[in-house]
This record gives structure tokens, sequence and C-alpha cells, in this order.
């Protein structure tokens, strides 16, 4: 995945009002941008840390430019744009980095299905194959010795998700959670057990019931995010 023009960069400041960024450039100017990342962040705005940000040169918006990654002191580079994480998982399923979900021509984005009112993130088709329903999830939090973890708070929203593919296993289908990750210090990822007992509870009896569990590793440069390789998932 290509950005429209290469990154600029910054300190970070603060973030602030889930959606904000105070920044500093090398030029001493102070401004504000977009964050576009509804979640706690946990490990991944420390002050003082160079983001990466996009700029859309529209000026009809308040905020122009976008956060999307940041370099942590330990030189760790993270996606925080979570926007990006259906695209990067589509791209490694069309590169066939996924082996178990390649082979399906069909992709299609955030179709309604389910009997809690959900969208899946990429529904996977083909003649003479069951459906592969995908939920997506992105990794930022980073626990000891390249432990990733999902999620970083609580999330209702990602236990009906489980549940949700429980279901569509149920009818017949396959369903995934897919772990996109972008975080060049995780190796690996688990539920989050500490955060949120009942997803990680969750987590174990949906593979019980046939739901797989795959992660995808990412890095960034300034002209673009790339999905590298799988990583392993223990659930």
């Amino acid at each position: 995945m290509k950005f429209s023009t290469p990154l600029q960069s910054a300190r970070l400041i603060k973030r602030y009002k889930r959606f904000l960024a105070d920044v500093i450039d090398d030029q001493d100017q102070e401004f504000t941008l977009h964050c576009p990342n509804t979640g706690a962040m946990t490990g991944c705005a420390g002050p003082g840390w160079t983001v990466w940000y996009s700029d859309s040169q529209n000026p009809k918006r308040k905020y122009p430019c976008t956060w999307e990654w940041v370099e942590s002191d330990a030189g760790h580079r993270i996606m925080v744009n979570t926007g990006r994480a259906n695209a990067l998982a589509q791209e490694g399923i069309e590169a066939g980095l996924l082996a178990p979900l390649a082979n399906y021509p069909q992709i299609r984005r955030e179709v309604r299905y389910g009997e809690e009112n959900s969208r899946i993130d990429l529904l996977l088709s083909a003649e003479g194959k069951a459906d592969c329903y995908v939920e997506v999830k992105n990794v930022t939090l980073l626990g000891e010795e390249g432990q990733g973890y999902f999620p970083d708070a609580v999330t209702l929203r990602g236990q009906k998700h489980l549940r949700e593919l429980m279901a569509m296993v149920q009818q017949g289908h396959r369903a995934a959670i897919l772990f996109v990750v972008p975080h060049t210090g995780i190796e690996r990822v688990a539920p989050a057990e500490h955060i949120d007992p009942a997803y990680a509870q969750l987590c174990r009896d949906a593979k019980a019931a046939g739901v797989e569990f795959y992660a995808l590793a990412c890095d960034c440069d300034t002209h673009g995010v790339q999905a590298l390789a799988p990583l392993a998932v223990n659930v």
C-alpha cells in the first residue's frame, strides 16, 4: 500500500480527545494532527516520540494532516492509523502470504451478516468452496519479549464478532480472525487475558468451534505500508 505522497515527521507532544494529537516539527512549529484511532493506544503515544504523518492538502479539513505511524523510544515502528488494517489484510491475502486463505478470487468488504447487526471486514468467496468470513483486528499492544496482545481495552464489539463467527461456522461456512500486526517489535500474538478475560475465553471457545486464527506482520517506510509474513497466534 503506497501513500499518495511521502510522509513527513514531527515529535509528539500529546494525544488527547481520542482523535487529536499535538506535535512539533523541526522548525519548532506546533500543530494538531487528526488521530484515526479510537483505541487506548497503550504503548503507542510516548511524548517526544517521532510521528509520521500524511498531508491531505485539503484546506477544507480542520486538521488536514493525519497521524499514520510512530517510532517508539525502543526503535519500533507502529501504525496507529487503524483505517489501513483492512487494506493490509486484503493485500496480504491476495499476495498469498496466508496459505489457508489463498485461492479466493472474490474479496468483498464490509458485508452485512449475522444476527447481531454486524459487518464482516472481508468476505472471501470462490466457486465450489465455502465462503470465508474474516474479521480483521489491528494489534499494537506489546508485552514482554515480543509478545503482542489484543485487545488493549475491554471490547464488547470484539466479543460480539467472535459470537458471529462461531455462528457462521455452525452454518457451514469458514470463519477467521486475522490479527494485522503493524508493530515491528511484536513477534507473536495472543488474546489479552489480563485486559479482557471474557474476550480471551471467547477466543478459546471460537477456536474449539472451528474459527481459525491468523496473524500478519507489517512494516512501513515513508512511502507506504507492506504486509510481510505470518506470525504465530496462541489462543
